[in-house]
């Protein structure tokens, strides 16, 4: 998922050392469960930055992409993990870590490279009012504060910024099978403001409820916040299924416009034996989301006219995963299919693409070339996917990726770039000049995951 319950198990463990061992032990969620094979969760076993009361965390996660389109000016469409074509780039430089003592508890984790920029630009929360909080939370991933009640099998109450469970993929890619999420992950948000409660009843139930300011958002868009929440069964550690919900108004200016997203996920482990040198595990993780936003001039799934088009979301993504020679090297396969008339949570293609806030209406978009994403509007991709992975310890991986996707409209960029003719922003746009935007894209990417 889109962050891992492992991270509750090593934070846990750094409670054993600071309590009596006998009446937490029996208390700790997934005990002796091995979830490091689980897409979008750690893959580590141990953390050697943990200490009693805090528990360090470095990432670095480093890219070199190419599209078969080769845009002149590097720039990579609808993605959230990549930024720079046919260049090395720092996607993401991760410094932090968990903090505890005596049941609070605190997570805080940097957030520099592309992604400082790539995943702010998605959020259109900070035009509405004053102070630029794109800018103020641009270079934080995860920043929360809580308490862990020792209660059942733990009950933690957690405020601030903390990542999402939608889609199943992790924010970071270290967590994940594939490198390029399929449109399921990409298209859904990768973090939540605000507040959740995570109470495990038993040792492999865990059920979580939010109260957030919206959908992906720093601010919230209308007056009304978002309310969601997961919950999460693995009976044994080779099965796991989840699901998260959420409902709120995340159409700016337009209040009477209510968004409902459920997304499911299945995992499960049909092979394993770690010290095998031939194959040593098989898993498999499926994921089917959907949604819909009605009211104030968009009607869900059906068309009307009087209530306006269809909104609405249909997705699904298959991946399976063979680790070979001691879980040292893996082959991922897979990929997934969408549909989301109104283009609602289609990611905006970048540059002059680009749509703008409007200054006298926050309701719609102005720029040069914008995409449409007007009710009606339709839009269907899908994508495959497959990568070999080197994993000669648990903190580094080494990965080469093949990625094709499509969509039904031009979405991708082409040769001539989304920036200018010649490719630089510096570059006047003759009156001629449009977007070269592709429906669809072959790209290799090569990619090297650090995680202590």
């Amino acid at each position: 998922m889109k962050r891992q319950l492992l991270s509750f198990a090593l934070i846990s463990g750094s409670f054993i050392a600071s309590a009596q061992k006998d009446s937490i032990k029996s208390q700790i969620p997934f005990e002796g469960q091995d979830q490091t094979w689980q897409n979008g969760s750690d893959r580590r076993d141990s953390s050697v930055l943990q200490s009693k009361y805090v528990t360090g965390i470095i990432m670095v996660d480093a890219n070199c992409t190419y599209s078969g389109n080769n845009p002149n000016d590097h720039t990579v469409v609808g993605s959230t993990a990549l930024a720079r074509n046919n260049e090395m780039e720092v996607s993401a430089a991760v410094i932090g870590g968990e903090f505890n003592y005596n049941g609070a508890r605190g997570r805080i984790l940097t957030q520099f490279g592309t992604r400082s920029t790539v995943v702010p630009r998605n959020d259109y929360s900070p035009f509405r009012g004053q102070y630029d909080l794109a800018d103020v939370y641009r270079y934080i991933s995860e920043a929360y504060g809580g308490y862990h009640f020792n209660v059942m099998h733990g009950i933690n109450v957690d405020a601030g910024m903390f990542m999402s469970y939608v889609g199943l993929n992790s924010y970071y890619q270290c967590e994940n099978w594939e490198y390029q999420a399929s449109y399921t992950s990409d298209n859904t948000p990768w973090f939540f403001n605000g507040v959740r409660i995570q109470i495990f009843p038993t040792s492999t139930l865990k059920i979580e409820p939010w109260i957030i300011n919206g959908w992906q958002s720093y601010g919230m868009f209308n007056d009304m916040p978002g309310f969601g929440g997961n919950i999460t069964w693995c009976p044994k550690e080779y099965f796991k299924i989840l699901t998260n919900d959420y409902y709120g108004s995340d159409a700016a200016g337009l209040p009477g416009r209510k968004r409902f997203h459920s997304d499911n996920s299945l995992l499960m482990r049909l092979y394993n034996n770690p010290k095998s040198k031939g194959i040593s595990k098989v898993a498999f993780s499926l994921t089917g989301d959907i949604g819909s936003e009605k009211g104030d001039g968009v009607n869900g799934f059906t068309s009307d006219p009087v209530l306006g088009p269809a909104q609405n979301f249909v997705s699904g993504m298959f991946y399976g995963r063979v680790w070979f020679h001691k879980n040292k090297i893996a082959w991922t396969f897979g990929g997934g299919v969408m549909e989301n008339p109104g283009r609602y949570l289609v990611l905006y293609p970048t540059g002059d693409a680009s749509p703008l806030p409007n200054p006298t209406n926050p309701t719609q978009t102005a720029g040069t070339h914008p995409f449409s994403a007007n009710p009606g509007d339709q839009f269907t991709g899908w994508d495959c996917s497959t990568n070999i992975s080197w994993m000669p310890n648990q903190s580094v991986e080494f990965r080469l990726e093949y990625v094709h996707r499509e969509a039904s409209v031009g979405y991708f960029a082409g040769p001539g770039g989304v920036t200018s003719p010649t490719g630089y922003t510096t570059t006047p746009l003759p009156l001629n000049w449009a977007p070269d935007l592709e429906k669809s894209e072959n790209r290799i990417i090569f990619a090297m995951l650090f995680r202590l």
